[in-house]
């Protein structure tokens, strides 16, 4: 009798969590996107203009919110990670559940890297005065800062959704067709050894589309199904 009673309630935590890792991978998804987007507007020119660039303060302050935006949307990215393991619960894997759970920190640790640096450079007490960054300074720090956003923080978020769609799979929580997207995408963000702007947006752009799915499953025909099937796997 006690677990009848308890079943409302259980199936109603099972509907509200996707939810709140949607709206947490909405929240990720959007103010990553609007970091990056700022970064290459502001500093889209060659190596020599950049640096010139930091010296205007209205870019200035623009690099300085994009900066600022990085750690909220590492919480919200956070947020949704703990949300997705609660809601597999006793159905998560151990050995794909460290695999999410360590290549999500490291994507984070690494985006955190590569924005102290970025943040560093803008305290320059130089910047203040109008004069140029020191040209050696600068490449130093824009170098280390790509090489952490677009090795290591790229390489983890390529894990990190190779993990997610594993246990979408094993779980049937995401259909094929975005399971299958997913391991495409880390196939591409695995594969990337140029300097191609947009790889950075792949990630956050496959983040907002499984939110997305997952905020509206209940509104479609089909998809509803899949996640009280997943909690009885």
């Amino acid at each position: 009798m006690p677990k009848e009673m308890l079943a409302p309630e259980t199936a109603d935590r099972a509907l509200t969590a996707p939810r709140g890792a949607a709206v947490a991978g909405i929240i990720f998804s959007v103010l990553l996107t609007t970091s990056l987007l700022i970064v290459h507007f502001a500093m889209r020119a060659n190596q020599i203009q950049a640096e010139a660039a930091l010296a205007d303060p209205m870019r200035r302050r623009a690099l300085r919110i994009a900066v600022q935006l990085v750690p909220i949307s590492a919480i919200a990215f956070l947020w949704c990670m703990g949300v997705l393991r609660n809601r597999l619960g006793k159905h998560e894997d151990q050995l794909f559940a460290t695999v999410f759970l360590g290549s999500g920190l490291g994507f984070v640790a690494s985006l955190f890297c590569a924005t102290a640096i970025a943040g560093a450079l803008l305290q320059d007490p130089a910047l203040a005065n109008g004069t140029v960054t020191n040209p050696e300074v600068y490449a130093f720090a824009r170098r280390t800062a790509w090489a952490f956003m677009n090795i290591f923080a790229i390489k983890m978020a390529a894990t990190f959704m190779f993990s997610t769609c594993t246990i979408a799979l094993r779980t049937r929580i995401l259909p094929r067709w975005l399971v299958f997207s997913g391991f495409a995408c880390g196939i591409v963000l695995l594969s990337i050894f140029s300097n191609w702007a947009g790889a950075a947006l792949v990630f956050p752009g496959w983040m907002m589309v499984v939110s997305l799915y997952i905020l509206l499953a209940r509104r479609l025909e089909t998809p509803a199904s899949s996640f009280t099937e997943g909690a009885s796997v």
